[in-house]
């Protein structure tokens, strides 16, 4: 019993003892935290627990953020978490952002992660358009803001549309002007591409260095009202405070610096600033919540104090983190630049591999032209020794033809000599053919004269035939008118004796005559047809000697007609044999007719004188 109350008790005492907690998140620029948080935990303990968190030590630029009622509030250092005006629904939401800006980002924000979450806030507030930022300003805050994140500008890898799904440049700015994502992001890569070298925080300082030169940033704007009722604008910066017309928040129409500024307080809902001179005016506005003007009270006394802070030595711990600062950055330089060397080392060690591979490639080319050359030398030496067994051959052959050409050589010149000697026996039967000719062309003149001779005798016949034809009819008519008995007996007794010795001598005259002319005629025949024989024999030796060397393709229609007579056997000899002449004819009957008619007229007439003319 005694055991259970003891332990009842100390189950009881731990309960009691055990704190109670809540959950919170903290909402940074680039990722969100939770933490359980004692309920008995002022703003500074959660504070302190986020910055240990993230490793931050400039812990007088940030704090965390709320919103109640639409009003932006900051979580104070001094007073519980729950007793502010937070949510009560867990997790209880903060926002760990920078409450306050410096003048000189270069020379105050000493840490890498104080740059970068003030480069992330800027860089959003410039893209929300709660900064202004003038179109070429933007251009080039986006080229270091991708430098940023990409590093150095790589075509093969940062090609076309790279930049697609990145929010770079207000929209402001895109639709201030009629180019397409695509012109763009041409003209972001060509500042990005000049970047090169930068690191991380390098290019988010080039960053932070350009925006911090813009009017808006690092103004808190607060909308008030003077005396007279006029509408205003307050800002709040790290410089001091301004006066802005609403409807321009990048001129200020009245400043006053820190270092000029005496006193601020409110009361209620007014306040008031006391500038250092005391003949200048006390400047009062009225805000329209209380927890404006106490929002505004604690801007001022933070920049304020950071105003101070600057103008005078810095403290031990910013010393030490400024100290730290440069070492890590002497030695992220040195690690840069070991980098550096070691990537240029690399590239060129990968230049050099890549130039001895292209050279092991151009190597294995040659090796492979020179084995296929190689190759091709020995097919070439194995075609060249079968060419130059062909070669030998064919010269034997050559000279088995050469041999022969000689032998033929001989042979024709021997043939040419024959041929020669052949031409010359043939020119002189030619000489001989044309003698014959000659001769056969002077017997001919001689006949044409015997011809003409003929003629002339047929003429002397024709006109004795004449004269005789006319004395027989002179005698006819005589008789005709004599007696028949008176002629009768007036002839001689011996007439009719003397009568039959003339028909006797006129008869046997006759038949010699006749005989002898075609004794004469067969004799001449005979020698004609014996010299035409002789010709004839002679031109056909010509032609069978000349045939061997007739060209048939020349031969003339004539030629081929003499030469199908010629195998018919209808040569001229023959046709003139066949069939005589009308010269041949006339000169027969006239010998013959002229024969006959003095036969017949000396039988006829008897008489002396007939007789005489016969004879």
């Amino acid at each position: 019993m005694a055991g259970a109350i003891a332990s009842r008790m100390s189950f009881s005492s731990l309960k009691r003892k055990q704190p109670k907690t809540f959950t919170v998140r903290i909402v940074t620029m680039d990722a969100e935290m939770e933490f359980n948080c004692e309920v008995k935990w002022k703003g500074k303990d959660l504070f302190d627990l986020v910055c240990r968190t993230l490793g931050l030590r400039e812990t007088w630029f940030f704090g965390l953020q709320y919103t109640i009622k639409d009003t932006v509030a900051w979580l104070k250092m001094d007073k519980k978490v729950l007793d502010h005006d937070v949510p009560t629904e867990e997790p209880v939401t903060f926002h760990f952002l920078a409450k306050f800006y410096p003048e000189n980002a270069e020379e105050e924000l000493v840490q890498e992660i104080t740059q970068h979450l003030f480069f992330l806030q800027v860089k959003k507030q410039i893209l929300d358009e709660k900064i202004y930022c003038p179109p070429e300003a933007s251009v080039l805050l986006a080229s270091y803001a991708v430098q940023a994140k990409y590093g150095d500008y790589d075509p093969t890898v940062h090609q076309r549309g790279f930049l697609a799904q990145e929010e770079l440049l207000p929209k402001r700015v895109i639709n201030l002007y009629q180019m397409t994502p695509e012109m763009w992001e041409e003209r972001i890569t060509a500042w990005y591409a000049e970047h090169r070298g930068r690191a991380r925080d390098e290019a988010e300082m080039e960053y932070l260095k350009i925006a911090q030169d813009l009017e808006m940033y690092g103004v808190n704007y607060f909308a008030i009202r003077n005396k007279k009722g006029t509408e205003l604008l307050l800002g709040v910066d790290a410089l001091g405070l301004h006066i802005y017309d609403p409807e321009n928040r990048l001129t200020p129409k009245i400043s006053f610096p820190w270092n000029e500024i005496r006193n601020i307080s409110y009361s209620d809902k007014e306040f008031t600033i006391k500038p250092l001179d005391k003949k200048i005016d006390v400047f009062k506005f009225n805000s329209s919540k209380l927890r404006v003007n106490k929002l505004i009270l604690q801007l001022c006394i933070g920049n304020h104090d950071l105003f101070m802070r600057r103008r005078k030595a810095d403290s031990l711990e910013v010393q030490q983190m400024k100290a730290q600062a440069r070492e890590e950055k002497a030695r992220k330089q040195m690690e840069r630049q070991r980098l550096a060397r070691e990537k240029q080392m690399r590239e060129e060690a990968e230049r050099t591999r890549d130039e001895l591979e292209r050279r092991l490639l151009q190597l294995k080319e040659e090796a492979t032209m020179a084995n296929e050359a190689l190759m091709r030398s020995e097919e070439t030496a194995d075609l060249l020794a079968e060419k130059a067994q062909i070669t030998e051959e064919e010269a034997k052959l050559l000279a088995q033809k050469a041999a022969e050409a000689e032998q033929e050589m001989q042979r024709i010149k021997a043939t040419a000599i024959r041929t020669e000697e052949e031409k010359r026996l043939m020119e002189q039967k030619v000489l001989e053919a044309e003698m014959l000719a000659l001769k056969m062309a002077e017997e001919s003149e001689r006949r044409a004269k015997e011809a003409d001779q003929l003629k002339q005798d047929l003429q002397e016949a024709r006109e004795s035939e004449r004269r005789a034809k006319q004395k027989l009819l002179e005698i006819t008519s005589k008789s005709s008118y004599m007696p028949m008995n008176s002629g009768m007996t007036a002839l001689p007794a011996d007439l009719p004796s003397f009568s039959l010795i003339s028909e006797s001598l006129s008869f046997d005259f006759k038949d010699t005559d006749m005989k002898r002319l075609s004794m004469e005629i067969e004799k001449e025949k005979v020698e004609y047809m014996e010299k035409s024989k002789h010709l004839q024999e002679q031109l056909n030796e010509l032609k069978t000697e000349i045939e061997a060397l007739k060209l048939k393709e020349r031969e003339t229609a004539l030629d081929i007609l003499h030469n199908e007579n010629a195998d018919r056997g209808n040569s001229k000899h023959n046709t003139i044999k066949k069939v005589p002449s009308p010269r041949q004819k006339t000169y027969l009957h006239l010998r013959l007719q002229s024969r006959l008619f003095q036969g017949t007229l000396c039988v006829v007439m008897g008489s002396p004188s007939v007789i005489l003319t016969c004879a």
